[in-house]
């Protein structure tokens, strides 16, 4: 059976918050933020005491268009230090890697760049793929993660062999990838559970990447922890794709750790969120929570959203019949 770790009055040192607004957030408007929003977004998260900041995706030029997309897309290292320098910080520097849109030969050694850590997103299918992008990195000195996508749609014996091949590569943390929002609390025990006993056995560690669509990222995000995950993702104000994720504000007025600081978040949202709600739109909705509930894709909410359709029941019934 699995015990909690610590209590809701202990400070874990194992606790990494992990912030992904600039990436998750990106999938909203295409990566096009301003430097001054990612400068002080940056400088936010250094000011609260993020461990994390996922600062992008390094998506190959050749594979996106750079006309579509912003720089937080594609992350080339002039980009990245324009915002961040040197970054002599405690913070540390992340981006991600789609598997086939990232190529590990356009990926520089860590001695060469301001980044530390490189994150793996991938599908059950591209795992072999993705093993091979952990390796390349793992290799030129970056920190690793693997995220797991789309689980709640694989079968537990399948889910079983991918953490085994896992467990066997440098990976430094497996994450669990709630990418429909559509898990419960105690769906996210189990997966803990699951996932924990792999990395103990290999000394790796796990995360929770939490999306919104019923409205429990943060709790699933705190059941996760409560039962021994250690990197947990977050958003200034749940800022991502969709419904969005877990709020950085949430999570770090419940840390104990005193390192944690609220009121640099409130800051930005006050200068920089605040303005953008009224150009992006994010967060829970109707057809989010439908997908999330039924654990579809959320593509047809995508959809709904971006035009403006508020025939709920009609979506409902689409879902249903698909």
């Amino acid at each position: 059976m699995i015990e909690k770790k610590g209590s809701i009055l202990t400070v874990r040192e194992d606790i990494k918050v992990f912030d992904c607004t600039i990436r998750d957030g990106g999938l909203v408007n295409n990566y096009h933020f301003s430097d001054e929003f990612v400068k002080a977004h940056y400088e936010t998260c250094v000011a609260a005491g993020v461990d994390y900041m996922e600062i992008g995706k390094n998506v190959s030029p050749t594979i996106m268009s750079e006309a579509e997309y912003g720089p937080w897309n594609f992350c080339k290292e002039e980009d990245i230090r324009r915002i961040v320098g040197e970054n002599n910080t405690n913070m540390k520097i992340a981006v991600m890697s789609d598997i086939g849109r990232s190529l590990k030969e356009e990926l520089r050694p860590k001695s060469e760049s301001v980044v530390d850590m490189i994150r793996i997103a991938t599908y059950i299918h591209q795992i072999p793929a993705a093993i091979e992008l952990i390796e390349d990195a793992h290799a030129k000195g970056y920190e690793t993660t693997v995220n797991i996508m789309a689980i709640s749609k694989s079968f537990d014996d399948e889910l079983d062999e991918v953490l085994a091949q896992l467990s066997k590569t440098p990976v430094d943390v497996i994450y669990i990838a709630d990418s429909f929002g559509s898990f419960y609390p105690e769906q996210i025990k189990k997966l803990t559970e699951k996932y924990l006993k792999v990395a103990q056995e290999t000394g790796k560690q796990i995360g929770i990447h939490a999306h919104n669509n019923l409205q429990l990222a943060y709790a699933n995000t705190l059941e996760s922890m409560i039962y021994g995950a250690s990197f947990l993702d977050v958003t200034i104000s749940g800022l991502g794709r969709g419904a969005g994720n877990c709020p950085l504000e949430l999570l770090i007025g419940f840390l104990k750790n005193p390192k944690y600081k609220l009121m640099p978040v409130l800051k930005f949202i006050e200068e920089y969120i605040v303005p953008l709600e009224k150009e992006l739109d994010w967060g829970y909705s109707i057809p989010y929570m439908l997908t999330g509930q039924l654990n579809e894709h959320p593509r047809a909410a995508m959809k709904a959203r971006d035009e403006k359709d508020t025939n709920y029941r009609e979506f409902y019934r689409n879902l249903l019949v698909d």
